[in-house]
């Protein structure tokens, strides 16, 4: 460990927060975790130079992270942890069981499944006849910018639930949360198909960084909350 680095823990221990912490200094209090062999401050700022910010470095593939200079696998499959570890956390958060009873409920909760995700993912949520969460899928998985939702995955999910209602949920990294036509198009043909097995589609969240935008609010589908 280096002076710096040991200084770096003394402030934490005391201060008990990163508040005050600039980027660089977040960066190797997280090698430091890592237990990340070499100079952790010249890595640190290297990570930041090649990736830009303490979000990008979070958000970056482990392949990435190992090709920097410094980076072995075990110290990048230790900073992938801490994304996983802030999703597990906002996930148990929500609480098992809670109840989704608005579209404000529905995006904070579809947020935390899409967070710091850099691939386009899609989700489908199922819900009892409370609209309390009994189970979650990830259907599928796409590029930066474009994800397919399977009928058939998005049925057999909400069946093998015996749910009453589903909630839907996919992210755009790329760009704006605001949907595109093929992404309305397509919550009506999964919103008709569940509705002949008698299911309700409650609302498709599309989620783009700290941004949601609700298909039921804006009109796009039937509300049903």
């Amino acid at each position: 460990m280096t002076t710096a680095t040991n200084k770096l823990l003394e402030r934490f221990e005391q201060e008990r927060s990163l508040k005050w912490f600039g980027e660089n200094e977040n960066v190797e209090l997280l090698l430091e975790v890592a237990r990340c062999p070499g100079d952790r401050g010249k890595i640190a700022t290297l990570l930041l130079d090649i990736f830009g910010s303490f979000k990008n470095i979070l958000e970056a593939r482990e392949e990435q992270l190992e090709a920097v200079d410094g980076i072995g696998p075990k110290t990048a499959m230790a900073i992938k942890l801490v994304l996983n570890f802030m999703r597990k956390w906002q996930e148990s958060a929500m609480e098992e069981g809670k109840s989704i009873k608005n579209t404000t409920e529905a995006g904070k909760y579809c947020r935390s499944l899409l967070l710091g995700n850099r691939t386009e993912q899609f989700y489908v949520i199922c819900l009892d006849a409370r609209c309390r969460i009994i189970g979650e899928r990830k259907v599928s998985e796409g590029s930066l910018s474009e994800v397919n939702a399977y009928p058939r995955i998005v049925i057999e999910t909400a069946l093998n639930y015996n749910a009453h209602s589903v909630l839907l949920c996919h992210n755009h990294p790329g760009g704006t949360n605001h949907p595109s036509g093929e992404d309305i198009q397509s919550t009506l043909r999964l919103r008709k198909t569940l509705s002949e097995i008698g299911v309700n589609v409650l609302d498709h969240i599309i989620v783009s960084g700290n941004d949601i935008y609700s298909m039921m609010q804006h009109g796009d589908i039937p509300a049903r909350f």
